[in-house]
């Protein structure tokens, strides 16, 4: 379905035929056409195999093997090792045995070799900057395979979806199969969200039955990134910058206080925007602390895992909000006391504040010898000559 729905947004089919012949494996076909699924047009790709020329059960190493032997590009030759690898080890877990005695079944025929490589070549073509993907539905019920019938999502399938988002519909059939799930986990990271974006192209891929309720298709939409629209639009209060953020807070009462300052570091390091502690007053009037931090969205994962790793939480809040803000940019002033930084605010071009920076006027202070207050006034004076900056 992924390469189905590659095709469906303007991928040249004949550019990746063209490209999967570079691959030492024959006797297959692409067969694409055009379906309705529940009335809504898609493509469905579909790789014919002459059964007599190849073997259903294939192993890691063959198909490590093949994928490195072939004439492919080094991109597109990383990108499908790293999808089969994601696959062969959660294999290789539920199995108890090593990656490289892992021989697949479904995975290993030839149109799942087709599925994985296709999808590498497509995204080697639109090289794009990020994947995102919505949490995966794996559907419901029962499953037959090779090792007889079992619960959906498949066991291979459900490892690979450990840490990556997913829910179960009414749906009662496999709708996350290993080698989806395999491409979709190695290449995308999950968003709940859908970013602000100008889309260029959509593309439905279709898969084989035709449910009753909801239509079988898988949908790409493929385009460019675009800065959030300002919040405040009337009034002329247009002209600030506008991001998406997430913000994580927990309540903590049973922590050595001094443990802060080391998990506060910890946090910037791991990319948190701002770190903040307030206190509080919990449930039995037990004196507490909620510790907050801000995170780009794409990062929060990461900081919740220092958070509950660091502290006495068991649990954190997380939630996405808008975050409005001035233009920032930092300048080095030239002052009687030496040179500064200030960090000067804008609305679109006007200047709207102007902030010396804490380090270099304390350093100011200790070389001159005077007060610190001083110093700040002094840099923020210079700075606004400078600027012509009247606030």
């Amino acid at each position: 379905m992924v390469l189905g729905a590659m095709t469906d947004a303007g991928i040249d089919i004949e550019a990746v035929r063209k490209e999967l012949k570079k691959l030492d494996m024959k006797g297959y076909d692409l067969k694409v056409s055009r379906v309705k699924r529940k009335g809504i047009k898609g493509t469905k790709l579909d790789v014919i195999v002459d059964e007599k020329k190849h073997l259903h059960h294939t192993s890691y190493k063959d198909i490590k093997r093949m994928i490195e032997r072939s004439r492919l590009s080094q991109r597109v030759k990383e990108d499908s090792l790293s999808i089969f690898k994601n696959i062969a080890e959660a294999e290789a877990k539920i199995h108890r045995t090593s990656v490289d005695n892992v021989h697949f079944h479904e995975v290993g025929a030839v149109d799942s070799i087709v599925d994985v490589v296709g999808a590498a070549i497509c995204i080697n073509i639109l090289s794009p900057d990020i994947i995102l993907s919505s949490p995966i539905n794996t559907g419901m019920g029962m499953v037959k395979t090779e090792h007889g019938i079992l619960p959906v999502p498949a066991p291979a399938t459900a490892e690979m979806l450990k840490g990556f988002p997913s829910y179960s519909s009414d749906i009662r059939f496999e709708l996350a199969t290993p080698t989806g799930v395999g491409i979709i986990t190695t290449m995308a990271k999950s968003s709940n969200t859908m970013p602000n974006m100008k889309t260029n192209a959509i593309g439905y891929g279709a898969g084989s039955k035709d449910f009753t309720d909801s239509p079988n298709l898988l949908r790409i939409m493929i385009g460019e990134t675009t800065p959030s629209t300002p919040l405040f639009k009337k009034g002329g209060m247009g002209g600030f910058e506008q991001d998406s953020i997430t913000v994580i807070e927990s309540n903590i009462d049973d922590m050595n206080p001094q443990f802060y300052d080391h998990i506060m570091n910890n946090l910037f390091k791991g990319g948190a925007l701002d770190v903040f502690l307030t206190p509080i007053i919990m449930k039995k009037n037990r004196p507490a602390v909620k510790i907050t931090l801000i995170s780009e969205i794409d990062n929060a994962n990461n900081l919740a895992d220092i958070l509950l790793s660091e502290t006495t939480s068991f649990g954190l809040r997380m939630y996405k909000t808008e975050r409005v803000k001035l233009k920032r940019e930092i300048k080095v002033i030239k002052t009687e006391y030496g040179n500064a930084k200030v960090k000067i605010g804008k609305r679109n071009s006007k200047i709207i504040k102007v902030v010396p920076e804490y380090e270099d006027c304390k350093r100011i202070a200790e070389e001159k010898g005077i007060s610190i207050r001083e110093a700040y006034d002094k840099v923020k004076a210079s700075a606004k000559q400078k600027h012509d900056f009247n606030h």
